[in-house]
Order: C-alpha cells, then structure tokens, then sequence
C-alpha cells in the first residue's frame, strides 16, 4: 500500500467516526430541542447532506438556538473537511494520473543487462552500454523514482528486484546476459537468491563490506566487486609513492616497458617550467603520453604547457626510464617531511587506507564525525578546530576519504587553507566532482564511479581493462576496422583522445611507434585515455 492509498484509508476512517458522531448528535438535539422524533438512519442522511452540501432536507428551518447552531457547526465541519480532503486526497491522485508512469515489463528484449540499484555506479554503466548498443534495464522498486529515472530516457520498469516475477517477467531475466546488483548487502544478497532461483544467468553483486563478499557468493553471486577497498589501497598508494624513489603503481605492458601516473610535487626539479624546459625525454628517456591539468586530461599535452604542484603525468617507458623521471618530480622538502598521515572518513575507504599504511610503516591518525573504534580524533573535517586537533598543521598529507562529494571539496577547501603545503589525495563518488576537487585544491582524486565501471566493463563486456585504480582507463582492444591503417592514417588521437602506447604483434610488443606504423588484423592495441575517450575509441571501432 502506497503513501496515497494510506492516506486515503485514514481519512475515509476520520470521516466516517466524525459523520457518525454528529448523526448521533443531530439525533439527540431533534429529540430535545425540536421535539422531533426522527430515525437513526434520518439523522445520518442529513448529517451527509450537509457534509456534501446537497441541502438539509425536509427538517430545515428550525425552531430552537440550539440546533441552529449544530448545523452551522456542521457546515463548518464539512467545508473544513472537504478543503482538507484536496490536498491530501484529489491533489495525489491527479498528480499520480497525470505523472508518467514507469512501464512495469519490458518486451522483446534479449541478450540484455538487468541492472538492480540505479546508483552512480549503474548510471556509469548505462552510458558504457549505451555507447555499445547494448540494451539494458534498471529495476527500481520505488514507484516515483522509477518515474523520475523513465522521464531521463533511461529503460526502467517499476517493480521489486527481490520479486521473482519481477525477475522473470518484468526483467525477463532468463533472457539476459547478466544481472548488475547495487542496493545494499543484505538485498544484494536476497536479489542474488531470487536470480538463482529465475534462471542461471550471471549474476554481479557489489560489495560495501568486504568481509562479507563470501556471503554474496554463497547467495549466488557469480562475481563479487569490492571498488572501496581497491580505491582504499590506491588512495594508500599514492601517499608511499610519494614519499619513496621507488617506481609504485606501475602499469605492466611487457617485461621491459610501464606506464605510470607521476603527480608533480611542489618544489621539484619540473614543476614551475614548461613541458618543452624540462626536459623530460632528453634527461630521463621517458615519453609522455598525457598529463592532468588541475581535472583535465591533455594528449599528448603542449610543448608550452605549464607543468605546477597539481599536473600529473601519464608517462611510459622502462623501469629505469621511469624511475629517473620520477626523481624529478618528488619535491625533496616534501620527502623529507615524514610527518604522519591524517585519514578523514573511516569507513571502508578509510579503515582500508589506515591498514595499508600502517602495513607500510605509515604514521597516521584517524579523523571521523562518529565515534567508533578505530577513530582517534572525532571532529568535523570542515572545521579548522577538528583539523588542529588531527595534527593537520604538521602533517604531510592528508587522505579525504569521505561518503559525500560536497563534504569533500569543502574540506579540500578548509585543508588547503590551513596547510598550504599539505598533500590532499581524495576520493570522489561522482566524475563530475573529479575536476571540482582539482579547482579546490587537491593533488590527486580517484573517483569510486570510474572504478566501479572499469570493473564491470571488464567483467560484462569483456574488455580488458589493465588497471582499474588510474586516472586514465588503459585499455588492451583488437584494432578491428584499422587493420591496414598506418596510424597516421587512423588519426586515432585527434578522432578519440586516446593515444596508442603500444602494439603487441606476434608475441612481442612495439613500443617505439612512428606516424606510418601500420597496424595488422590480429594486433593488440595497448590504449590509454579517460574514461569518455576510452569510449568513444570502443565505439568508433565496432561501429
């Protein structure tokens, strides 16, 4: 029963015991006060007739003050319930005939993805398979929502996952290829049972607590993704990286050859120069294939673009090429300042970024809004008193691994302001608040929706995603309609973005591409990009 129809019961329940009341009291005052003998059942129609406005029948006009004024009080009563009844029963009512309505089935749909849970995470996977051509549905138990999500153009039934003909009918799930949960544990659990029990297709649950990922499995879930931890320890990582001359978070192409994401420190040998003044294939060897500008990506970026505290280069080459270059982008100041680390927000991003750095050694202090084990300081992270309190001041970085985007650029704000020279590496929900974070100061941000989608990207559509915890997506595809095509030709770069980093032929890999490469039937292309460009390389070639 929906909010409407309770309403509706309750009010109707109201009317009744108030109509009641004043047919008993009309009755009593035409006994007394009129000398009237009238039935029961007489009274009660003229109490409806006055409540409906219709008259008052043959009993009108009266003698005695006291009935009169029964009847005004009666009239009163039913205007006021008649002025209450519209907006809390004509009102909804219209409104839900006139709104759109989410269809409640879907038909003639095959080879599809059933997507339970419309989260930023589905919505991620929506454009992916919008983009590919392949057909989808999002399952949405909540009438208004799925109305909400059916006028965006997104294909939605209104209907309970959970339900098992929700599942076989409305979904027609035994037809689809996979079935994407995202609601909570426990009803991801419960979706994955009804799945099971529907048909054997497959089936992918996300996870908020890892601890309980065995129980998805055992309910039927056929893969289970746990994107905070992974973007717990990615987050972790940057901090050791930055605070070691050792190569970390190296993406393997081959044996001899890796691309990697270098922040740019404050104070190191390139950052206050150009591109082309530093230098950076005459000294280390190392090309640059991309670099972030404050949130924006740039491929290959410009000789006269300059290179501060908040670029992040995407750079390949061999370890020692690598490593070279990334001496030049450590600040020594920096490297030298091992203060602790404070981590704000302890959940299962936080609580995993703790682990990890602990596990290397790591000092840090944990800074939460609920006090719960594991939380040292617990405060605001956008209060000045909270940071101070969590030794902001004389730390060396700081990690915002917060639920609530807003929350985080806000912080990135008040950080940046207490500490200038503090490092802020922070994790977003949404893409869209990627770039925010950059304007707001911070040095690096991983969004939890870009992993989530190069998960299930690599599990639905079986692409090969080499690293799912980058900025930029790297993407191993076949070369399909460029066959034939020397690269110069395709213009791949100018038409997507992306920027082919390598060309595995025959077991071994070509690294050492020119403009009149020409690439084969049966390559593997290596291809870096975001997320959008990684897209629109895919559907460029299968088009």
């Amino acid at each position: 029963m929906d909010t409407w129809q309770r309403r509706t019961v309750r009010y109707m329940f109201v009317l009744s015991v108030i109509i009641l009341g004043y047919a008993v009291v009309y009755d009593y005052g035409m006994r007394a006060f009129e000398g009237t003998n009238t039935s029961f059942l007489h009274s009660l129609q003229v109490v409806v007739e006055t409540f409906t406005t219709t008259g008052f029948g043959s009993d009108a006009p009266w003698e005695s003050w006291q009935m009169n004024l029964i009847v005004i009080v009666m009239d009163l009563t039913g205007v006021l319930l008649i002025f209450m009844a519209l907006p809390v029963l004509v009102f909804p009512l219209l409104e839900e005939t006139l709104a759109t309505a989410a269809p409640t089935r879907i038909d003639g749909y095959e080879d599809h993805v059933v997507i339970a849970g419309y989260t930023p995470r589905g919505r991620a996977l929506v454009r992916e398979l919008t983009t590919r051509n392949i057909p989808y549905v999002v399952v949405e138990p909540d009438r208004e929502r799925a109305a909400d999500i059916y006028e965006t153009g997104t294909t939605v039934i209104h209907g309970d996952p959970e339900s098992i003909e929700v599942c076989r009918v409305g979904a027609n799930l035994p037809d689809a290829r996979a079935l994407v949960v995202d609601v909570d544990d426990e009803t991801n659990a419960s979706i994955a049972l009804t799945a099971k029990e529907v048909c054997d297709v497959p089936v992918i649950t996300f996870v908020e607590d890892a601890d309980l990922a065995e129980y998805q499995r055992l309910a039927g879930s056929d893969r289970v993704l746990s994107p905070r931890r992974l973007i717990g320890e990615s987050l972790a990582t940057k901090v050791t990286a930055g605070l070691s001359r050792d190569l970390g978070g190296a993406v393997e192409i081959t044996e001899d050859f890796d691309v990697v994401e270098l922040p740019v420190q404050s104070g190191s040998d390139i950052a206050g120069v150009t591109v082309a003044e530093s230098g950076i294939r005459e000294r280390t060897g190392a090309n640059v294939i991309g670099a972030w500008f404050r949130g924006e990506f740039v491929s290959p970026p410009s000789p006269e673009a300059y290179i501060d505290e908040q670029t992040i280069l995407l750079v390949a080459g061999n370890e020692r090429q690598l490593e070279r270059l990334k001496r030049l982008t450590l600040s020594e100041q920096r490297r030298l300042r091992r203060g602790r680390v404070v981590v704000a927000g302890y959940g299962m991003v936080g609580s995993t970024v703790e682990d990890a750095l602990e596990e290397a050694g790591i000092p840090c202090v944990t800074l939460d809004m609920v006090d719960k084990e594991g939380v040292e300081v617990v405060g605001d992270v956008t209060e000045t008193a909270s940071l101070e309190a969590a030794g902001v001041e004389e730390a060396s970085t700081v990690i915002l691994a917060l639920p609530d985007d807003t929350t985080t650029i806000f912080a990135t704000l008040v950080v940046r302001e207490l500490a200038p020279d503090i490092e802020i590496i922070a994790r977003a929900d949404s893409p869209e608040s990627v770039r925010k974070l950059y304007r707001a100061g911070a040095d690096y941000v991983l969004s939890l929706a870009i992993v989530s989608g190069r998960m299930l990207a690599s599990t639905i559509l079986d692409e090969e995603v080499i690293t799912f915890d980058q900025q930029v997506d790297i993407v191993r595809t076949d070369p399909g309609p460029l066959a034939g095509r020397s690269l110069a030709e395709a213009d791949i770069r100018a038409r997507t973005g992306c920027t082919v980093v390598a060309v595995e032929r025959n077991g071994s890999v070509v690294t050492d591409l020119d403009p009149d490469f020409t690439l084969l039937a049966g390559d593997d292309l290596i291809v870096a990009g975001t997320d959008d460009d990684i897209r629109e390389f895919t559907q460029w070639v299968e088009s």
